[in-house]
């Protein structure tokens, strides 16, 4: 029964060539939350902003940049970050929540969804994310509630970084952080440290810190994920041991091969529990990002903006100049009222469920009640989720134009709903 504390949990993979197929960089999270949050999907398109201009993160005020680029996110419809996203520049994100002997501070500062949206808003590559993560760590600080719930719940985070060459894994620590560059092959994180002593980049006061702790002696070999691990780590990061093992498996077992359609079968595979679905927490939302090495071809991102992706579909964003903003993936906004706005905060429940989510609810409900109707809803999106994977792959082997796809997630969410209707 140890499940009974909160088990957040995630898991993130990026295949680099010669890991994938094609010469296309691949990534994909699974995002695992509570069981009644809704994840909505949501872009903002580039923008410029006054000098001296603040902005408003889930809890802190931070300084505004001059320029943010157009960004895609699939976020808690409560909170200003995001779990995952990717933005015009072809630059992807997700995080993972760890524990680590530096203990979380109390209080409020940037979440680490709110430091994925702020990475993907101002970085221009994936290293630029990095510089940008880092540096708000340092002048803000990360913590705060992390669920949407009165009871005390906060952590640490790693994210991964991703770009058409390379990616980068950002393991912190409080304020403190390491990073490791993957250039090629296969590479996935789970709610775990894993930088050992192959350490890329890391913050200037790392080593002295963990020597003045105690935790290192300054003589051996410095591993970070052995110096900073805790002690006594929570159950859910012992059991992120068994998803991480299991998702580096499925990986190795794709090397060479990994596609979207790959990394989508990944995404649902119930028995490595990384298609989470235990106690109060399942997979919420689901992303798989193709970026093409060859920079005349656009980076295509697959949403489900639906919980459990074993039952539901992956549908292609592109951006585009004339995209329109798909609202039914948008959960209804709630201004002052809303209980994350009002202190102390989260004192009531307010209904976040978008159009497709509630569809998908009782499409859901039909496949347990109704197996048969059920399979028939489904095996026909999968469908459609096929015809999209198959047109993309057209596209970006130059046999139709990219143009045409802009309003692809419109179409793919408006088809889904009637669907499901």
């Amino acid at each position: 029964m140890r499940m009974a504390e909160a088990p957040v949990s995630c898991d993130c993979f990026v295949s680099l060539p010669p890991g994938s197929r094609d010469d296309h960089v691949i990534f994909g999270k699974n995002s695992d939350r509570p069981r009644d949050e809704v994840q909505e999907v949501t872009s903002y398109p580039a923008a410029s902003h006054p000098p001296g201009s603040m902005l408003e993160c889930t809890y802190i005020q931070i300084p505004q940049v001059e320029q943010t680029h157009a960004v895609v996110l699939s976020k808690p419809a409560w909170m200003w970050g995001a779990e995952m996203g990717a933005n015009d520049q072809g630059v992807c994100i997700g995080n993972e929540a760890v524990w680590t002997r530096e203990p979380v501070v109390p209080g409020e500062a940037l979440l680490g969804m709110d430091l994925v949206r702020l990475g993907l808003e101002r970085g221009d590559s994936a290293w630029a994310a990095l510089a940008v993560i880092t540096g708000l760590l340092e002048q803000h600080g990360q913590g705060g509630q992390c669920r949407e719930d009165p009871g005390p719940f906060s952590y640490h985070n790693t994210f991964l970084l991703v770009d058409r060459n390379e990616a980068w894994v950002l393991e912190t620590a409080g304020r403190l952080w390491v990073a490791h560059k993957v250039t090629e092959g296969v590479k996935n994180i789970s709610n775990q440290l894993t930088i050992g002593a192959d350490i890329s980049a890391e913050h200037p006061e790392l080593r002295s810190v963990a020597q003045a702790q105690g935790w290192w002696d300054g003589e051996g070999e410095f591993n970070f994920s052995q110096v900073f691990s805790p002690e006594n780590p929570p159950a859910r990061m012992e059991l992120a041991k068994q998803r991480y093992r299991g998702g580096t498996e499925l990986l190795q077992q794709h090397d060479g091969s990994v596609t979207a359609e790959v990394m989508m079968s990944i995404l649902r595979d119930k028995p490595s529990g990384i298609c989470m679905d235990s106690g109060g927490f399942c997979t919420t939302g689901s992303m798989v990002s193709v970026l093409p090495k060859d920079t005349s071809l656009p980076c295509i991102h697959f949403f489900t903006a639906t919980p459990d992706p074993s039952r539901s579909i992956f549908k292609p964003f592109i951006f585009s100049e004339c995209s329109t903003r798909v609202l039914r993936v948008v959960s209804p906004q709630f201004g002052p009222d809303d209980p994350v706005r009002k202190q102390p905060r989260f004192q009531t429940q307010v209904d976040r469920r978008h159009d497709l989510y509630k569809a998908h609810q009782v499409a859901l409900n039909t496949m347990e009640t109704n197996p048969d109707k059920g399979l028939d809803v489904y095996e026909t999106l999968r469908d459609l989720e096929s015809q999209c994977l198959s047109e993309i792959s057209a596209m970006l082997s130059g046999e139709i134009p990219g143009e045409e796809l802009g309003d692809l997630f419109f179409d793919c969410v408006d088809t889904e709903i009637k669907f499901y209707q």
